[in-house]
């Protein structure tokens, strides 16, 4: 019997791809940060589940702030060192709830696929388990 191909399993940063946007802009609907500040508290908001890192970070920053979702002010941190400043826009607002509202869209029909939603439940079957997980790194 020849051997059965299979795809290999993606790795979580395709299964979080455009996700970084919309954490960061939550982020800073929450308070203005430096991008460090940015990445520390997406870590912590994921319980460590999910590492920023610089390389993703960085260059959606730079996006957001050309499309006029954040704007960046230059300030000296706690560490009296100059850093740059991130602060949501209105615009940046308007676009977290409509990312926000498709996310919920979005994940909801993938739990209804994978039947981790009650109402989406056969008879006699149990919601499909999410294995645990190491910290995952996210790109933009």
């Amino acid at each position: 019997m020849p051997p059965v191909r299979t795809e290999p399993t993606p790795s979580p940063p395709e299964f979080l791809a455009g996700t970084l946007t919309v954490m960061v802009l939550h982020t800073l609907k929450q308070e203005e940060l430096h991008g460090y500040g940015i990445a520390r508290a997406i870590e912590a908001a994921s319980g460590a589940k999910l590492t920023i890192e610089e390389g993703s970070l960085y260059p959606a920053l730079h996006r957001l702030e050309k499309r006029g979702d954040i704007r960046a002010v230059w300030r000296i941190s706690h560490t009296k060192r100059r850093a740059r400043y991130y602060s949501i826009t209105p615009q940046g607002e308007r676009h977290l709830t409509a990312s926000t509202t498709a996310w919920l869209d979005v994940s909801g029909a993938v739990n209804r696929v994978l039947g981790l939603l009650p109402n989406t439940l056969r008879p006699n079957s149990a919601p499909a388990t999410v294995p645990p997980s190491s910290t995952t790194q996210v790109a933009s």
